[in-house]
């Protein structure tokens, strides 16, 4: 199985940190034992499948990490040119 370019898992982190108000290192601790209650309870039902679905598929997670979309949004979070 592929793994995420941990550099993209952590950019990922960091726009899920604070479009979710939650700490980076929380999403990551309950992302490692397979536990999305701090992610999800900010989210409406059909954002919480959604969701679900891209984080138990690394290659989607991958694929999602990637877009122009997902990269842009987190140059625009971080301030990044």
């Amino acid at each position: 199985m592929k793994q995420i370019d941990p550099k993209k898992a952590d950019a990922l982190l960091g726009v899920l940190s604070k479009k979710l108000n939650v700490p980076a290192e929380t999403l990551k601790q309950q992302f490692e034992e397979g536990k999305f209650d701090a992610a999800l309870n900010n989210m409406g039902k059909a954002e919480q499948k959604k969701f679900n679905t891209v984080v138990n598929d690394p290659k989607l997670m991958e694929k999602f990490i990637s877009t122009p979309q997902a990269q842009a949004l987190y140059k625009k979070l971080t301030g990044e040119k």
